[in-house]
């Protein structure tokens, strides 16, 4: 298979569809593999490009590639599905991926190493119990609100209602505060593992000096630098902090066309995990300029006062996108203009 230069994979679990794709762009092959029968084919091939679609398991399998020497592309999906013809099978999304690797044009996705990934890992566990905590919560405060007892939301209101179940007095019966304590159980075991998630990331912060000058940003936290750690691709790939900040969906939405600009709201096309954090901590940055009624930073309060808070948010997590770019490239500290 030495004519082959492309080798594009669409990936799934067991049954992988390859397409193999010579410098011409003629069609050499195109079969449907077993994961076995994957590895021997990527072990057995002559170096060359092999396209994926930037997906699950993409990463696992682009280091697999370059381990047998070969170059990976990982593609995004919304930039494959242009070149699918007729219907969406797994042959035609082969050829696509194939197609779309071919071009000079094209954007791809860099390889993560296992360990970024890892990174990834601890910050969804995290994410995903605090989810799970927070069910919980609401669960609890909708089924004690059926017998009387109302609780505002969050977890400080768990003291009120895990004291209403204590109280004889209160007028429960035996089984809803046998579910009750059952509730608190397992809160209180997912608010150990969340606290203690979280102290990880903040001793991460001081070991680590890509997450400890993350931290010098105002409004960024040991969880956005990990976010921001175990997500974002090595900053040095983007041109500027603009780019950075458009990978990540800070930027209006365009629609433009005759010459005409037309921007819209926020096109959110990049990771979301950082874009939510970025603006949350943004959020938090204004209600402290709000709440002392002054700040340092004369752009920040002007912007404040002209504009709705949420679109003074996105404008400062817009900033910071661009000020995280700066300071990773050059190696610098945060500092207060």
């Amino acid at each position: 298979m030495s004519e082959v230069s492309i080798l594009a994979i669409d990936l799934a679990k067991n049954s992988f569809q390859v397409c193999g794709v010579k410098a011409n762009g003629v069609v050499v092959f195109n079969r449907s593999v077993s994961r076995t029968r994957l590895l021997q084919l990527l072990s057995a091939q002559e170096p060359c490009i092999v396209a994926m679609e930037a997906c699950a398991t993409s990463h696992h399998w682009g280091r697999v590639a370059r381990s047998h020497g070969h170059e990976t592309r990982l593609i995004p999906a919304a930039y494959v599905k242009p070149f699918v013809k007729r219907q969406k099978t797994d042959h035609a999304d082969a050829e696509a991926i194939a197609e779309a690797a071919s071009r000079p044009s094209m954007r791809f996705v860099a390889v993560k190493c296992a360990e970024k990934q890892a990174r990834a890992v601890a910050f969804r566990t995290h994410q995903c119990f605090v989810r799970q905590r927070t069910q919980l919560i609401n669960a609890l405060r909708g089924h004690l609100a059926e017998f009387g007892l109302v609780a505002p939301k969050g977890p400080a209101s768990l003291k009120l209602l895990e004291a209403a179940l204590a109280k004889p007095d209160v007028d429960l019966p035996g089984p809803v505060r046998e579910m009750g304590a059952l509730y608190l159980q397992q809160i209180d075991q997912l608010t150990q593992v969340i606290e203690q998630l979280a102290d990880d990331l903040e001793s991460a912060t001081k070991t680590d000096e890509e997450l400890r000058r993350l931290c010098t940003v105002p409004g960024i936290g040991p969880v956005t630098a990990g976010a921001i750690a175990a997500f974002a691709p090595d900053l040095e790939t983007f041109e500027s902090g603009r780019n950075f900040a458009a990978w990540l969906g800070l930027v209006p939405r365009q629609h433009s066309t005759g010459g005409k600009t037309r921007l819209g709201a926020v096109s959110k096309m990049g990771q979301c995990d950082i874009r939510r954090l970025l603006i949350i901590g943004a959020m938090s940055v204004i209600r402290w300029v709000v709440r002392k009624g002054c700040s340092a930073n004369r752009w920040l309060a002007s912007l404040v006062a002209r504009k709705p808070r949420m679109v003074a948010a996105v404008a400062l997590a817009n900033k910071m996108a661009r000020m995280i770019w700066a300071m990773t490239t050059k190696g610098e500290d945060y500092r207060m203009a």
